[in-house]
């Protein structure tokens, strides 16, 4: 694995909300914009919000799309941008040049553990089948106990209903038992993504807390 740093675009956001758990989101999402504006504007409103809260945005490191969009948004408003992107993918994606920091892999399975690594957070917002999987992962991941961060699901205009459905489908159908849960938060609205990743990160902290005061 290879890295190229851009020259140091440091940051100063107006008002933060970043804390010591939550100082990155890794956003999946498409390498196209979809067929209804909201998807972009959803996109574009996330990044300003991350930017001005002092949240780093780690994605795939393409220009196009939604991917694109978020980026963009993100640098415009003064925020900081990780880009993680496979070799053969840099001309196909179109990588975007400008961001502080671009992560070179020589696979697919590289690029997605180090977006693991440098996130605190998960948000998928609409996308094909890549973005598909990589949500799948993290849930899956999730569900085996191999992480607790937060899995956001951005529900923008309903795009995500199907797949909603087909996991209370699997629960029903008890290939989603007790005990194996998988946890993610649902949102409609891209302003509703921060708040929610931060309540649930709370949540986490409030959990663990209990669970080692049982012990004393």
């Amino acid at each position: 694995m290879t890295k190229r740093k851009t020259a140091d675009k440091s940051i100063t956001p107006p008002r933060h909300i970043a804390t010591d758990r939550l100082k990155s989101i890794c956003v999946y999402c498409g390498s196209g914009n979809g067929s209804s504006p909201a998807y972009a504007t959803a996109a574009r409103t996330l990044g300003k919000a991350m930017a001005k809260s002092g949240v780093e945005l780690v994605y795939g490191g393409g220009s196009l799309g939604l991917m694109g969009e978020v980026a963009t948004s993100v640098l415009k408003n003064g925020g900081r941008v990780t880009g993680i992107i496979p070799t053969f993918l840099m001309n196909r994606e179109r990588m975007l040049s400008s961001v502080q920091e671009m992560v070179m892999t020589e696979d697919m399975h590289q690029r997605k553990m180090e977006m693991f690594k440098r996130s605190d957070a998960f948000v998928a917002l609409p996308g094909g089948i890549g973005t598909l999987e990589e949500l799948v992962e993290q849930l899956t991941w999730s569900q085996l106990g191999r992480h607790q961060k937060p899995i956001i699901v951005a529900n923008i205009e309903g795009f995500w209903t199907p797949f909603l459905s087909l996991l209370r489908h699997m629960g029903k159908e008890s290939f989603i038992r007790p005990g194996l849960e998988i946890t993610y938060h649902v949102v409609d609205r891209a302003q509703d993504i921060l708040p929610t990743a931060l309540d649930a990160m709370k949540a986490t902290d409030e959990k663990r807390e209990a669970e080692i005061a049982e012990h004393f």
